[in-house]
């Protein structure tokens, strides 16, 4: 129905308002006379009436919208696990789940999913739905306020003479998986790397041993050693990942045999003397008096201790001396602290320390037979015991590496209820 004369005058106000400002002040300025200006008026004023209306998108009233989607079907729309919309023929919306408020903001009933949905690939999957009825697959990504990558899956319901044609638009969060085929890619791309370097140096000695060098006493025990050291090192490397996977595996099951951090700390600078010896590094040790007894798996703590302690061996050995030591902390923590003296880590190195793979100076760490892999290690196994590990680092001041976790005494909790001091 058209709307009344005076109605759409008053509808356009704003507009006849600023018209009749311009001819005001052309008539002002003498560009216009007072009959040219009345014309002008008048024609602005025709122009208001009889130009087509703009289509409004009008909210359906909440009775109308009720009576096409019906109580069984919101039932169930509320209790599907991912954000649901149910929208008509023309991409109005007709019902939502909470899901969808959470992943999509605001959403009213009777408004465009446009308002709510700003991807156009899954606006142009609604129009060929309702154009089709053939169901669409489509991915997109959304950049704001975090990136986010999403699948839609758009389909025509209610297809039956009996109901109306309804289009629904189920919404799946892909991020994680996206995130988790990343990180699978950048694994083996760094593993694959890791493992080359040392293959090709390795068969470029024995090309060089099976030529030129093949009756060169002194360059074969030269190369023989480098090919030794090389193959340590891809042994090492295949170690840490066999021991990594293992983690991972069992990484929800938590274990139960009981250990003295105290003894366990003892046999890793006993062992690790020789190392700290031919550095010139003094390992110190310090012990509470009783024993530290902790629910976990041996072998894994015993690699959380080496690890720590070599690398504080290597890398800080500069500093002269490296402490470990094992103390009760506050409530019912039991902590193990590994401190050297040396170089220390700059601050936008420390939250990527434990990431696979990283190393702050790449050459250093391959000099120093590391395999990138050590410290991914330790944050893995801490949680596994339900642990928490925190790294304390001022440049030139060393580096300290505390694992804090639960005493048998008490039943261990969770980690984020384990108080943590700072290592001093």
């Amino acid at each position: 129905m058209s709307e009344p004369p005076l109605e759409r005058l008053i509808d356009a106000r704003w507009t006849l308002g600023a018209a009749v400002l311009v001819i005001l002040a052309a008539l002002a300025f003498g560009r216009l006379g007072v009959w040219e200006a009345l014309l002008a008026a008048a024609f602005v004023a025709l122009a208001a009436v009889a130009a087509p209306r703009r289509r409004r998108v009008a909210a359906a009233p909440d009775d109308a919208i009720a009576g096409l989607v019906r109580p069984e079907s919101r039932a169930i729309l509320s209790g599907l696990p991912e954000p649901v919309l149910v929208l008509d023929r023309r991409g109005l919306v007709l019902a939502f789940n909470e899901h969808a408020t959470a992943a999509l903001g605001k959403i009213r009933a009777g408004e465009p999913v446009s308002f709510a949905l700003r991807a156009p690939e899954v606006l142009d999957a609604v129009r060929a739905v309702s154009a089709s009825a053939e169901p669409q697959v489509v991915s997109y990504m959304e950049r704001v306020p975090v990136e986010r990558w999403r699948e839609a899956h758009v389909a025509a319901g209610g297809v039956s003479p009996h109901q109306p044609f309804t289009i629904i638009v189920t919404l799946r969060d892909l991020t994680e998986q996206r995130r988790s085929e990343k990180m699978r890619a950048d694994f083996v791309a760094n593993a694959s790397h890791e493992l080359r370097t040392p293959l090709a140096s390795l068969l470029g000695f024995i090309e060089t041993l099976q030529g030129p060098a093949r009756n060169d006493p002194d360059a074969r025990e030269r190369f023989l050693t480098i090919m030794r050291a090389q193959a340590n090192r891809m042994s090492r490397l295949i170690d840490d990942l066999l021991s990594l996977s293992r983690i991972e595996l069992k990484a929800h099951v938590r274990p139960r045999a009981l250990v003295d951090l105290s003894a366990l700390a003892g046999g890793v600078t006993d062992a690790l003397g020789p190392l700290a010896k031919e550095r010139g590094v003094e390992l110190r040790l310090a012990v509470d008096p009783e024993p530290v007894l902790v629910h976990g798996d041996r072998d894994e703590l015993i690699r959380v201790a080496e690890n720590l302690t070599e690398n504080a061996i290597k890398y800080g050995q500069s500093g002269g001396k490296v402490d470990v030591s094992v103390r009760r902390g506050g409530g019912d923590a039991a902590l193990l602290v590994v401190r050297d003296y040396g170089p220390g880590v700059a601050p936008e190195h420390l939250p990527r320390l434990t990431e696979r793979f990283y190393r702050v100076d790449v050459a250093e760490s391959r000099d120093k037979g590391g395999t990138g892999l050590g410290l991914a290690l330790v944050k893995h196994i801490v949680q596994r015991h339900g642990g928490r590990l925190l790294i304390d680092s001022v440049p030139g001041q060393g580096a300290s590496f505390t694992v804090a976790l639960a005493r048998a005494e008490d039943e261990p909790h969770d980690a984020s209820e384990l108080p943590l001091k700072q290592a001093g």
